[in-house]
């Protein structure tokens, strides 16, 4: 059973008016960092692996002028420390699992990037019942849906290990374990897409490290989902091309599509062909 605890944060920024958001709270005994921002309906961001929260930085963090946005450092990630022995996704489910009830009180929207975006997939095929709206950005929903995995001993990109080091309370030289633990969960790690009960909303750089096929293949089993392939745009879409998934993803959470042919969707051709 997981249990809640605030910390003093060792990190803290001020709203504009002037109250700490930052804070650290015990979780599933792991000591997480995390900020909010903002008023309104809650809207959780799972950032990427081997990364943190400064993901959404000048992207879907400008989506607080409408949401209670909350940014979770995950655990072995940015603020948030690593803990001994082996990781799965069954303990980063319920890390957000109880974040999301615990901390932030109840049903909110989900946005992931990358494995983050596993993590809430995962999440949401879980407990539906605490995920609203879910959004996919550059996610695939089983290992053999990526070009390439990072070797669980291979070398990072100098940017992502100085990136861990500024922030990270293990330490630079620390990185390397939390590649190695996170690269070999993702080996094996899949969720059944098909088994989402969200209304889903799955983006896609066109040259992404994710198979296009993959991805329209989990658009096609997602019940309720939206496609966007971002033009112009690899893995790293959310700096790329911020200020469209921003707006793409502010549409998806605030409005419901009204279509005039449908064909693939409830009431379309093909699903009462299907019938």
């Amino acid at each position: 059973m997981s249990s809640r605890r605030l910390l003093r944060p060792s990190r803290v920024r001020r709203s504009q008016e002037g109250k700490l958001v930052a804070e650290y709270v015990t979780i599933n005994n792991v000591r997480s960092w995390y900020d909010t921002e903002g008023e309104g309906e809650p809207l959780v961001l799972l950032h990427g692996g081997f990364s943190d929260s400064r993901d959404f930085d000048g992207n879907l963090r400008k989506l607080a002028e409408k949401f209670k946005v909350y940014l979770l450092d995950r655990r072995g990630h940015g603020h948030t420390p690593d803990v001994d022995g082996p990781v799965s996704i069954d303990m980063l489910v319920d890390d957000v699992v109880a974040f999301i009830e615990e901390v932030v009180g109840g049903p909110a929207y989900l946005a992931g990037y990358s494995s983050g975006g596993f993590v809430a997939l995962a999440v949401a095929s879980r407990r539906p019942d605490l995920v609203r709206k879910l959004v996919l950005v550059s996610t695939a929903y089983a290992p053999e849906g990526w070009l390439f995995l990072p070797e669980p001993d291979g070398q990072m990109p100098q940017q992502l290990v100085d990136r861990y080091a500024e922030v990270s309370p293990d330490g630079g030289d620390h990185f390397p374990v939390v590649v190695r633990k996170f690269a070999e969960m993702e080996l094996d790690a899949a969720v059944d897409p098909g088994a989402l009960a969200s209304p889903t909303l799955i983006l896609v750089g066109d040259d992404d490290m994710i198979h296009l096929r993959h991805i329209v293949d989990m658009y096609e089993a997602v019940p309720d989902a939206q496609l966007g392939i971002v033009p112009a745009a690899t893995h790293l879409m959310l700096f790329e091309r911020p200020d469209l998934v921003t707006r793409l993803v502010d549409e998806f959470l605030t409005t419901e599509p009204v279509l005039l042919m449908p064909v693939r969707r409830p009431g379309g051709i093909l699903a009462q062909q299907q019938r």
